[in-house]
């Protein structure tokens, strides 16, 4: 008899495929906008600025196999850091997945197609600015519900 759930189902974050790993990814670009930790109150708060490097219409990197060597402050998620991007949107598949809980019915992976998102209103597309001055920050604090 063979199994047909859906890798996300069966694996371990830890035992997925590089190819898998990205497919988890929504592509909704929240977790490339600039966020603020106040350090007195251990606060984060998102704001609706996005990275120099996300393509604000299609919620894509635009040198995402490099980004790092262009946004130093990226970080590269994966199985073995997860636990240390606790900034990561409620609506992440890794955080999703590593907490217990079941991809949303808008994913791509459940869907079929990566407009589900958007159509969900979900992505960061349409919500986001360009980047702005660390200074100006706090004047761009946004409280979406998906965040």
């Amino acid at each position: 008899m063979s199994n047909n759930k859906p890798f996300w189902e069966t694996k371990k974050l830890s035992e997925m495929t590089q190819t898998e790993w990205e497919a988890l990814c929504d592509r909704c670009g929240k977790c490339c906008l600039e966020k603020i930790l106040f350090q007195e109150s251990g606060e984060l708060a998102f704001t609706n600025v996005a990275c120099q490097l996300l393509d604000r219409r299609t919620c894509r990197c635009l040198h995402y196999e490099n980004r790092t060597h262009y946004v130093k402050e990226c970080k590269k998620i994966s199985p073995e850091n997860l636990k240390e991007c606790y900034w990561l949107p409620k609506t992440c598949a890794y955080r999703l997945l590593s907490e217990g809980k079941k991809l949303p019915v808008w994913h791509p992976l459940i869907t079929g197609t990566q407009k589900s998102v958007l159509k969900a209103g979900m992505s960061a597309a349409g919500r986001c600015v360009p980047p702005k001055p660390e200074d100006e920050l706090q004047n761009h604090i946004v409280h979406w519900e998906d965040l």
